[in-house]
C-alpha cells in the first residue's frame, strides 16, 4: 500500500519537474543574455535578475530591451 502510495506521488511530481526545469533553464538562458548586453553592464545583480525572472514569468512582451 505505501509502495503505491509513493508510487502515484512520483507520478504526479514527473509535470512539476518538468516545468521547474524549463523555468530554470530560461532564467539561466536570460541571465546569460543579460549579461552580455553592453546597455546593462551598470545595473546591480538584483535588478538583472529581477528583468529575468520577469521575461521567464512573461512580464516581459518588449522583443527589444529599452534601456531609456
Amino acid at each position: 500500500m505505501i509502495a503505491l502510495g509513493v508510487s502515484c506521488i512520483a507520478i504526479e511530481l514527473v509535470p512539476v519537474s518538468r516545468r521547474a526545469s524549463y523555468w530554470n533553464s530560461c532564467l539561466d538562458d536570460t541571465i546569460e543574455w543579460i549579461n552580455e548586453a553592453a546597455d546593462l553592464n551598470g545595473w546591480s545583480e538584483k535588478a538583472k535578475n529581477s528583468l529575468a525572472v520577469g521575461v521567464c514569468n512573461g512580464a516581459v512582451y518588449e522583443p527589444k530591451l529599452k534601456t531609456k
